[in-house]
């Protein structure tokens, strides 16, 4: 599972790239199937199939941010939203005082919301970040990669994830994963009630549609997307 990078400095001088990337995942509960990492380590294999197209800068991933909707199953830990707000900052100006104006932040939590400010303000003065994948391009891989559920209604620890974890790191996917359906796909109140008032398990999809074709196909989708928006931000 190596997914982070293992560049020098004479590897990122040489490289001289204009574009950053950043992994930010989390750490939360994903049922008995999947691990705590489990969005971290999704959000390592797009920057890095992203990095294996496009020469950019690829940074070590922000491993907890904002899973309140989980806060009351065992391991989940989170910061705040002000808190991973000031570690973007920081990481931009950092970047920037070497050069680098572009980040590409690989979101592999939904429930970090303020990153979509984040990007929004920063992008009000010139176009700076990219957060990807959104949720069209979650969905335009989703069908390229022959899933049969939505994002919406596979939205945690489901068809989607357990596929990419089963090709990429297929020792992190416990017993059980084929059995772990649940589906909810109303959830009307979820900003208030969080994950608990809609699963005991902590599950919200369809594992047991899972293949490791699957999660490679839609990686490979996810990576070959990300052109289109790069060239939207000048890269």
């Amino acid at each position: 599972m190596d997914f982070v990078s293992m560049a020098t400095s004479h590897d990122e001088r040489a490289r001289n790239s204009s574009v950053a990337v950043l992994p930010v995942g989390s750490f939360e509960q994903h049922g008995g199937h999947l691990p705590l990492a489990t969005d971290t380590l999704i959000a390592c294999i797009v920057a890095k199939a992203i990095a294996e197209l496009h020469d950019v800068f690829v940074l070590p991933p922000i491993t907890i941010s904002c899973s309140h909707e989980h806060a009351n199953f065992p391991g989940t830990v989170s910061i705040t939203s002000s808190t991973l707000t000031r570690m973007i900052d920081d990481i931009r100006d950092s970047l920037r005082s070497q050069g680098i104006e572009k980040l590409v932040l690989v979101s592999g939590h939904g429930g970090n919301y303020v990153l979509s400010n984040v990007a929004q303000q920063a992008n009000a003065d010139a176009r700076t970040i990219l957060l990807y994948p959104s949720v069209a391009d979650w969905d335009r891989a989703r069908i390229a990669a022959g899933l049969q559920t939505t994002a919406h209604d596979d939205m945690h620890g489901g068809e989607g994830e357990t596929s990419i974890l089963l090709h990429y790191a297929s020792s992190t996917v416990r017993d059980g994963w084929s059995s772990a359906d649940h589906e909810a796909a109303s959830r009307p109140d979820f900003l208030t009630l969080g994950m608990r008032g809609y699963t005991e398990s902590g599950i919200i999809g369809r594992p047991s549609l899972a293949t490791a074709d699957k999660g490679k196909r839609l990686v490979e989708e996810l990576a070959a997307g990300v052109a289109p928006h790069l060239s939207i931000l000048g890269c």
